[in-house]
Order: structure tokens, then sequence, then C-alpha cells
């Protein structure tokens, strides 16, 4: 960053006077240059018994008569300076003096006659009425004026609701000035600082206004008749069109928001101002750095050095195209407003100084101080150095990220460290990559060291990729609303590909746990199209995915990280939204998941990820979910134990299936998953033949069920079963009962039957001796 000095005052008229101002040591509270840069003017608040006043000083020592207007108090003191844009005569402009009892002068200079007083006009209607502040809209005034109630009122509560915001049209024309009609746009409401965008006017409760209304912003946007409510912790809340001056009470603006505005915590505010992007730049009083966006939404930039500030130490805050400046405690902080990085840092020998608008340049700042003005211009990179300083810094940051995980040091690796360090070379590579890479598509492309060359076509694909990304993004925020969701659907299409195919780390899952939130149909697309999922010819599931997607899919992290600000695995993020889009081809993810956990691990291994937590557990936790919030849903969880095809799922599928009675599935299930293992067989048969000991639901189906008795139980063996598992009655048994439902030897006597009939395991161990030509064997020679 170059200093130069470019005005040492002598070119103003009363320069001397202007400096003798800046020296007294009392810093004007307010210093404000015309929009052509040749008028500085300045509100002095001095002490008596010198009277406060306001002072224009212009460039070039023009003749003419000066500006300056000073006040007795306890008289009215000016609340806002503003310059207006004539509609009539281009590049002309006049300058609005607001007092606070509303009074209004507007001024004109003229070359060679100096300041002229076009007219004074009464901006608010009510002769008590005071303005608390003003900026300008447009062609508009917006204030916030402070209307005292007829009467003394004790209740504290209603003297806070006696400010109203309201607009008024400033028309400049040949015939002179005049007033539009006074428009209300909030009524019954707190004190307001009112700061005007060029589209949006926000509005910043004051310091000392009422508690509970001191926890959020409200943004107008004039164009719409609409009202934005909005909150640092919490974003957009709620927006509302006032048709009619009725609905413009500030009571019910926030009639449906009150109980959720009540649990926000105050506003930490020390300095806001508007940026030249239409955000509202904010500074609380711990330095953090912010912009609040049109829409409401919030965004931190930077945090400023030294911890906390003071009440009285002054924050200056400006923009210089995408560049912010910072002025605190003689140290100016230029910040890169997109990225939050720190571009600059330069501490200032000079004392009370203040920003100036710098007249078509976006890349040098203007300061006035007690010597003069001097103009800072930012250091343009040059053909050799590095054209997105950005993005090479985002290299190296992450850099720092992955080797810090992977080193055994305790000591915090910085990126100056892993810039001077040189041991690790592949951030250098990446970065000169990317300089090249994006330097070629504004300028004519520069020479690429050869050993980089290789590594450049290995990468060009990733590049491609970036810039195409970089671009969509682009066309996001300049989109008109009818195409956002198209986009959005794209982009976040790319953002899934791209986390699938990079380490699924806690940041990446707290994103994607973000973008599923945010945008839930377009990132079940994306997640179907990463997976390669459809249906085949024969309409069962298939995925085509790469192993190193399944892995990513698979990924489980530390049960301290899951949890944390309702941060959710990937794998159970897809299985809601198979729940949500395509709930039938849930059961089928889940099997296809097992099939590949199943090549890839063995079975228990407690590195993969059904060491842990078996799949179908972990699917059957997210169908929980959402069975709180609706109907339980039997039929998925039949379909997600029987999927899973583990003993202790289908027994618990299998006594589902009978809680419901459905009978028939019953024995299908038994048919089915009988043949997987002897064990499951056995457990099986037993758990449906103590049903039939219970009542008579199967005996429809006890010719299928007697063929799944396992080999080895005896007759014995099943009248154990059955007597333990027979219905106590209250009454002594008969033996001919009227009900009809009682179990009789004759439903036993086929399954008894048969397992007496067939051969015993014993019987078959000894078959083959039994059926040997010599029986018993030879005696063995003896030796001699």
């Amino acid at each position: 960053m170059k200093l130069r000095q470019v005005s040492d005052l002598s070119d103003f008229s009363r320069g001397h006077w202007l400096r003798e101002l800046l020296c007294r040591g009392e810093e004007p509270s307010h210093v404000q240059s015309s929009p052509d840069g040749q008028h500085v003017l300045l509100l002095l608040k001095s002490r008596p018994p010198a009277l406060p006043r306001v002072v224009a000083f212009q460039r070039h020592s023009v003749a003419g008569a000066d500006l300056e207007r000073s006040w007795q108090p306890p008289q009215p003191a000016p609340v806002g300076l503003l310059f207006l844009q004539s509609p009539v005569v281009p590049d002309s402009w006049v300058l609005a003096v607001v007092w606070e009892h509303g009074r209004t002068e507007v001024w004109h200079f003229v070359v060679a006659v100096g300041w002229q007083l076009l007219q004074t006009l009464e901006l608010c209607q009510g002769a008590r009425a005071r303005v608390v502040s003003v900026c300008s809209q447009g062609a508009s005034l917006v204030w916030c004026e402070e209307r005292p109630p007829l009467g003394a009122h004790s209740d504290v509560s209603k003297c806070a609701f006696r400010f109203c915001v309201c607009a008024r049209a400033l028309e400049l024309g040949e015939q002179g000035v005049r007033l539009g009609t006074a428009r209300i746009v909030l009524h019954n409401s707190p004190e307001y600082q009112v700061l005007a965008s060029p589209q949006h006017v926000f509005l910043v409760p004051a310091a000392a206004g009422f508690a509970t209304t001191s926890k959020f912003f409200l943004i107008w946007h004039p164009e719409k008749a609409e009202f934005t409510i909005t909150a640092p912790s919490a974003g957009f809340i709620h927006s509302k069109v006032l048709r009619s001056s009725s609905e413009s009470d500030f009571k019910k603006l926030l009639l449906g928001s009150v109980g959720l505005l009540s649990g926000f915590a105050p506003l930490d505010i020390h300095t806001s101002t508007v940026s030249n992007s239409g955000g509202l730049l904010l500074v609380s009083t711990k330095g953090s750095v912010s912009i609040v966006e049109p829409d409401g939404t919030q965004r931190h930039i930077f945090d400023l050095e030294g911890g906390p500030l003071a009440q009285g130490s002054p924050v200056q805050l400006k923009t210089f195209g995408s560049i912010l400046a910072c002025l605190l405690a003689g140290v100016l902080y230029l910040v890169d407003q997109n990225s939050g990085r720190l571009v600059e840092k330069e501490v200032l020998s000079m004392k009370e100084v203040h920003f100036l608008e710098s007249q078509g340049e976006e890349d040098s700042i203007q300061l006035l101080s007690q010597s003069g003005i001097y103009s800072f211009t930012f250091s343009k990179p040059e053909d050799n150095s590095r054209p997105e300083p950005c993005l090479v810094e985002m290299v190296f940051e992450e850099a720092c990220r992955y080797y810090q995980r992977r080193s055994l040091s305790s000591s915090k690796l910085t990126v100056e460290k892993l810039k001077k360090g040189g041991m690790f070379q592949a951030p250098v590579v990446l970065a000169a990559i990317l300089q090249h890479s994006v330097h070629q598509k504004q300028k004519p492309a520069r020479s690429l060291q050869d050993s980089y060359a290789k590594l450049l076509s290995t990468v060009s694909l990733e590049l491609q990729s970036y810039v195409s990304l970089e671009l969509l993004k682009t066309c996001v925020v300049c989109a008109p609303e009818s195409e956002v969701e198209s986009y959005c659907k794209e982009l976040v299409e790319q953002e899934v590909s791209r986390i699938l195919q990079s380490d699924m780390d806690k940041d990446n899952l707290a994103y994607l746990n973000s973008v599923f939130a945010s945008f839930p149909k377009a990132a079940w697309k994306a997640t179907r199209s990463c997976l390669q999922l459809q249906q085949n010819g024969d309409g069962l599931l298939v995925a085509r995915a790469t192993p190193e997607v399944w892995k990513k899919v698979l990924c489980q992290p530390q049960l301290e990280e899951v949890g944390q600000n309702g941060m959710v695995p990937l794998f159970e993020l897809i299985c809601a939204s198979f729940l949500r889009f395509k709930p039938k081809w849930l059961p089928s993810f889940v099997e296809l998941t097992q099939q590949y956990v199943s090549s890839s691990w063995s079975y228990g291994s407690k590195e993969g990820p059904e060491g842990r937590v078996p799949l179908y557990k972990r699917a059957l936790g997210v169908l929980a979910q959402k069975n709180k919030h609706g109907e339980a849903d039997e039929e998925m969880e039949l379909e997600l134990l029987l999927c899973s095809k583990r003993p202790k799922a289908v027994l618990q599928a299998l006594h589902l299936l009978i809680h419901l009675k459905q009978w028939q599935r019953v024995v299908e299930v038994a048919e089915k998953f009988s043949k997987l293992s002897p064990l499951l067989n056995k457990e099986i048969f037993i758990t449906l033949l103590a049903e039939f000991a219970q009542h008579r639901e199967l005996d429809p189906y006890l010719d299928r069920l007697w063929l799944l008795c396992p080999a080895e139980l005896t007759a014995s063996d099943i009248l154990t079963t059955v007597l333990q598992h027979l219905p106590h009655s209250q009454e002594d048994p008969v033996p001919f009962s009227s009900e009809g439902n009682q179990l009789t030897v004759g439903l036993l006597k086929p399954l008894l039957q048969r397992v007496v009939q067939r051969p015993s395991v014993q019987d078959e161990m000894y078959s083959d001796a039994l059926q040997s030509s010599t029986f018993p064997p030879p005696t063995p020679p003896r030796e001699h």
C-alpha cells in the first residue's frame, strides 16, 4: 500500500481555519465530502464558549459565499447532512441540512457565487415532533421522529413506542424545491436509526431503546412496501407487505413473531454503516465485523485485533469496491469483503483521520488528517505476482488442516510456517498451477515450470470443474427468482459430488447436513446421480457407485462428533432422503450397502461400518425419527428388518408379524429364512410351535409348518415346548370342550409321526459302519 499526499489543505477556501479546526484536539463528530469530492463538511460540537456549528470548505479557493451554520444549545441541532442528486441537471446536487425540529434547509453551490439557500422546508407535520435520525433513499427523505404523548404517561412501555418512521419525496426542479406528501412507513415504534442503501432502508434499534425490541433489525423495501425482520442469531425471520396505513403499526408487524423474538439475545452493535454494495456493515463490541444483506441474511467478515471495544473508541468503516476499510485507534485494516481475508494492515502516524469519497477510484482510499488529504493506493498484482491471492491462500489454509490432522506433533501448523518451511511441496505446486490457470483466462498465459506441466494436464479436468462451479455460483447470485431454483439444483449436485470425492471430515459432514436441510429435493437428486441409482429390467435397484464413494457413504464419525448442532452421518442423511422421496427403495438401498460391506470387510470387523452399529439398525433409527412426527410405518420396519437377513432382525420381524396377526406372511417369512442356517431354522420353528400351542390361528398352515421341523428335534423336545406354552385356563380342564380352540393330540399327530418315522441323527452317524461288508472288522495281526 502506497501513501501519497494529494492536498495540504492550502487549496481549500479558508484552508488555514480547516487545519486549525482539525488541530484543536476536538475531533469533529461528523465529516462528509460532496459527491464530486470538491467540498468537505464538518459538524463540530465544540465546548463553551465556542458554539457548535456546521462548516463547509471548498477546494480550489473559489470566491463566493461560505456555508456556516451555528446554534446555541438548547436550540435544535442538525441531525443529518444529506447530498441529493438533482434529476433535472445532470451531475448536479444539493445539500439538505435537517434539524431536530424538522426544519430542512436546501443549499446549492454555484461557482463564483458560492453557497445559496434555495429553500427552507418543514419536514414534520406536527409542531412537537423531533427528528432523531434521517437518511436519503433515492429521491426521498426517510426519517425517524419522536412524537411525545399528549399527557404524561407513567407507563414506560407506552413511552417507548412514541416514535414514527416517515418518508417524503424531495422534488428538485427548475422552479425550486418542493416536498411531496408525507407517508407514514411505521408508527408506534421504538427509536430507530435509519440507514439507506440504493434500494432499501435499514432500521437499526437505538442504543437506548426498549430492551425487548433491541433484538432484531427491520429492513424496509420501498418498491414492494415490504418489511423484513431479521436477527443475527437466526437470520431471516419474517417478511410482510404493508398494503395500507392501518397495517403499518409496529406491534401488528411483529404479531406473528413475538414468541420467537423474545428468546433472542439483545443486539451487540458498536458501529453501523451501509456498504456500497447495499448491505449493512456492523461492528460488535467484541470487534467482530459482519454484514447484513437486504434479504435478511448475515455473514461474518472479519475480527478486529485488540479484543473488546470501549464505548468511546470510534470505528470508521467504508467500502471501496470489494475492499472494506476499517479505521480503529490509528490502525487501518483493508479486508476483502468476499473472503474475509486481511489484505493489508497499516499503522498510521496521523491522528484524527477521516474517510473521504474517492471519485472513480475503487483501488484507492482518501483520508483527511490535520496535515492534509492523503491517498492510499492498493498494491496491484504485477505480472509475476499472484492474480488470485484469495484462492491461493485457501490452498495453503486447506493444506494446513490436512497436514495438521496427520501430524504427530502438538505444535500448531500455520500458513506462514507452511510457506517458509519448504517441507511440503504439494500446496506450492498447486498454488502455482492455479495462478497459471486463472491468469490464463484474463491475460496472455505465463510460462509454467516444466516439472508442473505434467501435473497440470492431470488436474485439468478438476480445474475445469472448479471454474464451472464458480461460474455457476455467479449465476445463482445474479439470476432472477424464476431461474434460481434450477441453478440451485445444479449447484447442489456439483457440491455433493465434490464432497463425496474429498475427505469426509467433520466440516464437510456439517456442510452436507446444511445442504440436505436447505435443498432437500436437489440433494436427493444429487445423491441418486452420485450413487448412480436406477432400476434394472427386473425392477431391482442397482448402484454403480465406485468403492471410494461407498466408503464416504458408510463413513461414521466418532460418537462425540455426532449430534453436535444436529449433525447426522451421511448414511442417515441418504436414508432420510429415501424415506421422503422414494421410500420403496430404502430396503433395497440398505441391502445394496450391506452387499458392498460384505465384499469389502470381513464379517464383524471393527474397522468396517458393521463393526459398530449394523446398517439396518441405523436405517431403523432414521425411520424412528420420522415416526415421531407421524404414524408408525410398520411395513417399512418389517422390510428393513428382513432385508438385513441377520438372525436377530429376522426373528424381530417374525415377532412383529405375529403381533400384527398376519399369519400368511408369518409362514412365508419362516419358509424363506429357515433356509439361511440350521440355527435360525430351529429358532423360527420353536417360535411358531409356541404360537401353535396357544391358539388355533396357524392351523390352516400346519402342513407347511411341519416341513420346517429341524432334524435334531425329537418327539420329547416337541412335547416339552408345547406343554410350556399352553395357555393357562381359569377353569379345570374337561375332556371335551365346547369352545373348540383347545390343542388336541390329533393336531400334533402328523408332526409326531413325521419325527418318529425319520431316522435319528445317531442312526445316520453309524449307518456307514452298519452297512459294512465285514462286521465286526477283522482283528489286526499280532506282533511276535
